[in-house]
């Protein structure tokens, strides 16, 4: 999937796509890293160029050296920040949902302050596992080092906000971040869930939840 880089960028109705490795999000250095779980984040001129790409043949492809797959539909509820210097999902006028929602992190840290990030990333990573209203977190990123972030699914916008805003742990780094410039850039968006398809680790995390 690493090679792809190229074909999908050239796949119709592509607006956005990214590779990225996934891994437990626990410290964000390689010793978390998954080497046999990627995904691809892409954005979509609409339903039919996405539904489209995963009949095509670089889909096609992953799958004949995959063992399992799992596809989750969204839709911009929010989002700041940049990623490789894009708005990805847009400035939509952040709205209300009445169900499952999806968060996505992505930061390019400042090299000479990576260190002191990781250090402060344990401590709420355990206490992300922990949160109320949590369904699912992934690490995600494009290198194994200084482009790191997170996907995260949640029963609630609720339960997303109360982990973002009321947990002692992401709230101080949230202050440390303000305060000690880790990022060079970041991205935090919120999107609604609207299907999935598929597992992850033999069952659909989310899937019941939908139905």
């Amino acid at each position: 999937m690493a090679a792809d880089r190229r074909p999908l960028s050239r796949i119709p109705g592509v607006r956005f796509a990214k590779l990225l490795g996934t891994g437990s999000g626990r410290t964000f250095t390689p010793r978390d890293a998954d080497p046999c779980r990627w995904g691809v984040l892409a954005v979509w001129d609409d339903a039919s160029a996405a539904t489209a790409f995963e009949h095509g043949g670089v889909v096609q492809k992953w799958r004949r050296f995959a063992h399992e797959e799992w596809v989750a539909r969204l839709r911009p509820l929010s989002a700041r920040g940049r990623w490789s210097r894009q708005e990805p999902f847009g400035r939509p006028t952040p709205t209300s949902w009445d169900g499952p929602v999806v968060a996505v992190t992505r930061a390019r840290l400042v090299l000479h302050r990576a260190a002191r990030f990781w250090r402060a990333v344990p401590a709420v990573s355990a206490d992300l596992h922990q949160a109320p209203g949590l369904r699912l977190a992934l690490g995600i990123g494009e290198a194994p080092l200084g482009l790191q972030g997170t996907f995260s699914v949640w029963d609630s916008s609720s339960a997303l906000k109360a982990f973002a805003y009321d947990r002692a742990p992401h709230t101080t780094v949230i202050e440390r971040t303000n305060r000690e410039r880790w990022y060079a850039e970041e991205l935090f968006a919120r999107f609604a869930l609207l299907s999935t398809r598929g597992t992850l680790d033999g069952v659909d995390p989310i899937g019941a939840f939908l139905s």
